[in-house]
């Protein structure tokens, strides 16, 4: 993945464990191995057996599946790669009678079961019924990306089969397209390095306790094209561009100088602050339905000033309601 992604990420402990080990790449196709859980276990209904909480890593083939996981290992969750979904449920059962040794499971499913990959949704209605608190996250990224690192490994694409790659990854995209609807988190590793992702990572679930909601505000260059891990999208264009003013043109939205100019613009305070109690009523709806993550898209022409200053403001305020917040300038600094 590219060098190009600029962001903050929180980093907290967590309990360690063990599991099968995972390649160190996030670019290595068709790989995965480590993954870690969100929350604190619950007692279930027949004694003192407590209920693991699962994570399911999915997503493309070659958008860093396996250095997701590794990261989630490292943090201290069970590891079962490549498992059956038939098999979820067995596997949760068992960790339930490990007395607490087993507290959190992790479990890649990826095209490689595609035979069984059918049987997934008839096992997540199971765990459901059983009220096993799980999560799915989903790697995602451009064909762009995907097609440079399965070419820089020389490795056919799982589903390409006579094909070209470009193929294999079209039908991959359609045999996941239900399942990445469903997620909970969808991290978009087109313009991530390894360290950055195992950051977002690291940002998501290396808390000690899982929070109700975490957000990612995220400002980008619509120029560089939307982000698609977004949730939310929301454009700053309607405010004057400092780009236009010489001596403010050098400086980002981090600088004081420019944020002072974008939120002195007409309709730019008013904006931050309804937009605020919209996402305050959205955060709202997202603890009730069971969602942990939001990313909120912040978008201006390039991604330097007026996006990056609403984001940084934004983030704050978010933090000041109580929903922990990840702050990530995608495109600052691309210019």
């Amino acid at each position: 993945m590219t060098e190009n992604s600029h962001e903050t990420a929180q980093h907290t402990s967590g309990p360690t464990a063990t599991g099968p080990a995972v390649t160190e790449t996030a670019e290595t196709a068709d790989r995965a191995d480590g993954a870690a859980d969100v929350s604190t276990n619950t007692p279930n209904e027949t004694g003192d057996a407590a209920i693991p909480e699962l994570v399911i890593i999915s997503g493309m083939s070659g958008a860093g599946r396996s250095t997701a996981a590794k990261c989630l290992e490292d943090l201290g969750w069970f590891v079962v790669d490549n498992l059956p979904p038939a098999l979820i449920p067995t596997m949760v059962e068992l960790g339930a009678r490990s007395q607490g040794n087993v507290a959190r499971i992790a479990v890649v499913v990826d095209v490689r079961g595609r035979r069984f990959f059918d049987n997934l949704r008839e096992s997540l209605a199971d765990l459901e019924a059983k009220h096993v608190t799980r999560r799915i996250v989903f790697l995602e990224s451009s064909d762009d990306a995907l097609v440079r690192r399965f070419e820089s490994v020389r490795r056919p694409h799982p589903l390409q089969g006579d094909g070209r790659i470009v193929d294999g990854i079209a039908a991959e995209r359609d045999l996941l397209r239900e399942l990445r609807g469903d997620a909970d988190l969808v991290i978009d590793t087109s313009s991530l390095n390894v360290h950055e992702l195992r950051a977002k990572m690291d940002a998501q679930f290396a808390g000690e306790s899982e929070p109700e909601l975490r957000a990612t505000v995220m400002s980008f260059g619509y120029k560089y094209g939307l982000p698609v891990d977004a949730d939310l999208v929301v454009d700053c264009r309607f405010l004057p561009n400092p780009h236009w003013v010489p001596e403010l043109r050098p400086f980002t939205g981090v600088n004081e100088e420019v944020s002072d100019y974008v939120f002195d613009q007409p309709g730019a305070k008013e904006f931050l602050n309804q937009y605020t109690e919209l996402l305050q009523l959205i955060a709202a709806g997202y603890r009730r339905e069971g969602k942990r993550y939001v990313t909120i898209a912040v978008g201006c022409t390039g991604g330097k000033h007026r996006s990056v200053a609403m984001s940084e403001k934004l983030s704050a305020r978010l933090a000041a309601e109580g929903i922990e917040t990840v702050l990530v300038h995608r495109d600052m600094g691309r210019e």
